[in-house]
């Protein structure tokens, strides 16, 4: 048939009343194999079992492909198996609801339909159920009925090694690693009677990255994360109180918005060291350094009154004697996490004494895997990157940045990380002037969440950005969904294609 003769092509779950047509279809397409096809019976067991696994596709309402699929445990695929042993004896007695792989039985196009993508849609549609589902994957046994011309010179892990570099081409295993099937391993005497793969098989696995596994628990991991960012205005305050008024109002403002997150910048608690102006500026930190335990304990309470995890930005804390940059993740379950900065910028080791952390984490949330890094530390691609290999979903950058230099190297840093890590990355500053306080005259800020630069993300990899140089928030929803499929499909994939036979990144 030609294209300009195609009125309509649909894809339908298969009827035992498409019997008739199906036989044909298979007669067509097995004429190696004469009598390798289904009966009615058979046909009529699958579809009372798992009617939702056996499709067709019709053109002008004739049937010309389907496919057939059961559910099968891992542990069969796991184990050497041929297509009889995994039918139940061609009973379908192997299907198990409970299972966790979608089992390939069957996928033919008719000859003359063939070269119209056909198949494409049939595997399309096996993905798709296979992520409705929630199950792990898709497996099945490949013929490679090419591989009888090769026998004599090839085994077959030599001769799917071939395919598999385009040397040789096989019409069912090119198709299947087009398709993003993965071999794993060879089944011998798989299919009796088909001497063109000389009776082997190949098992191909497709992964489903969706999967989730069940949780007893009654809660679920959110796909679509909601960020709110506080882009903080550096005004003076008479007291502590007052300060945590104003983060309450914040906490309060971006909780009204169902944020999952609220961000604040780093030192935003700066303001309180203006009753300290008398002192030297590394004696004013240090004092300011004695409201941090107080500040992390009302932000856990506001975390769980509001329901939303807080990223406390940062503040200077003393441990041992020695002066730190750090901040806290206050989560709404009550637990709370400390995150330090490993890099202390030559300014805050000069006028404050400052010194760097040295612990470097994911923290796991109700909301996927984060990271945190303070201000300098996203400069640093080495850190961003120990975390995504991880796990991190998404990286919030508290910073402080005075000239408008300063914060461009935090944003173009942080674009860069996004990109590079395959993960959102959330930036958040203060703005305004302190000029009661030495050593913090003057914040420049626009608070930003930026993406990876693929389809599904905006062309310039910006989700949201605010206005430079004002107080407010930023609202910006996030879909953790999309960071794995652009893994595994993405235009580029940046983590999956780094040669790591090269070099190597690990952490002390």
């Amino acid at each position: 048939m030609k294209i300009n003769e195609i009125e309509n092509v649909a894809l339908q779950y298969l009827r035992i009343d498409d019997y008739e047509e199906l036989r044909e279809l298979m007669v067509a397409a097995y004429h190696t194999m004469p009598e390798s096809y289904w009966k009615e019976h058979h046909i009529h067991t699958l579809i009372n079992k798992f009617p939702e696994g056996q499709v067709v596709i019709k053109v002008n309402d004739t049937v010309v492909g389907c496919a057939l699929s059961i559910i099968v445990e891992q542990e069969r695929i796991e184990e050497p198996h041929t297509y009889r042993s995994i039918t139940g004896d061609y009973t379908f007695n192997s299907h198990n609801a409970d299972g966790g792989i979608l089992y390939g039985i069957d996928v033919f196009i008719k000859p003359a339909f063939r070269g119209l993508r056909l198949g494409r849609r049939l595997y399309d549609y096996r993905k798709e159920l296979c992520e409705k589902m929630n199950l792990k994957g898709i497996a099945f046994g490949g013929r490679i009925p090419n591989y009888h011309k090769y026998a004599d010179a090839l085994s077959p892990k030599e001769y799917i090694e071939q395919v598999r570099k385009r040397e040789i081409h096989d019409p069912v295993l090119s198709f299947q690693i087009s398709n993003d099937f993965r071999p794993t391993r060879i089944l011998k005497g798989y299919l009796k009677g088909d001497g063109d793969s000389n009776e082997f098989a190949v098992l191909l696995e497709w992964d489903n990255i969706y999967y989730e596994k069940p949780s007893k628990k009654a809660a679920t991991k959110k796909k679509v994360v909601r960020l709110g960012l506080i882009q903080w205005q550096m005004r003076p305050y008479g007291s502590l109180d007052e300060l945590m008024q104003q983060a309450e109002y914040f906490i309060d403002a971006v909780s009204g918005y169902r944020a999952d997150f609220a961000l604040f910048p780093e030192f935003f608690n700066a303001p309180l060291m203006a009753e300290n102006n008398h002192l030297s500026e590394s004696e004013a930190i240090r004092e300011l350094a004695k409201h941090t335990a107080q500040i992390v304990q009302q932000f856990s309470a506001f975390s769980i009154s509001y329901n939303i995890n807080i990223i406390s930005g940062s503040m200077p804390e003393v441990k041992d004697g020695l002066l730190y940059n750090v901040g806290y993740l206050c989560k709404r379950d009550g637990s709370i996490e400390r995150y330090e900065k490993l890099h202390v910028t030559p300014d805050e080791a000069k006028v404050w004494g400052m010194q760097g952390g040295t612990e470097l984490k994911t923290f796991d949330t109700d909301c996927g895997k984060i990271g945190i890094l303070i201000c300098y530390d996203s400069e640093f691609p080495e850190l961003s990157r120990l975390l995504a290999d991880d796990g991190m979903d998404i990286l919030f950058v508290p910073f402080l940045t005075d000239t408008q230099n300063g914060y461009s190297r935090v944003r173009n840093c942080a674009r860069a990380r996004a990109i590079e890590n395959e993960c959102y990355v959330a930036i958040a500053g203060s703005v305004g002037n302190l000029p009661k306080v030495h050593n913090m005259d003057i914040q420049f800020a626009q608070s930003m969440v930026f993406t990876p630069c693929d389809f599904s993300f905006p062309t310039n990899g910006i989700k949201a950005e605010a206005t430079p140089n004002a107080e407010m928030i930023l609202i910006a929803d996030v879909d953790i969904d999309l960071l794995k499929e652009l893994n595994q499909f993405g235009s580029v994939r940046n983590l999956k294609d780094r040669r790591v036979d090269v070099f190597e990144l690990k952490k002390r």
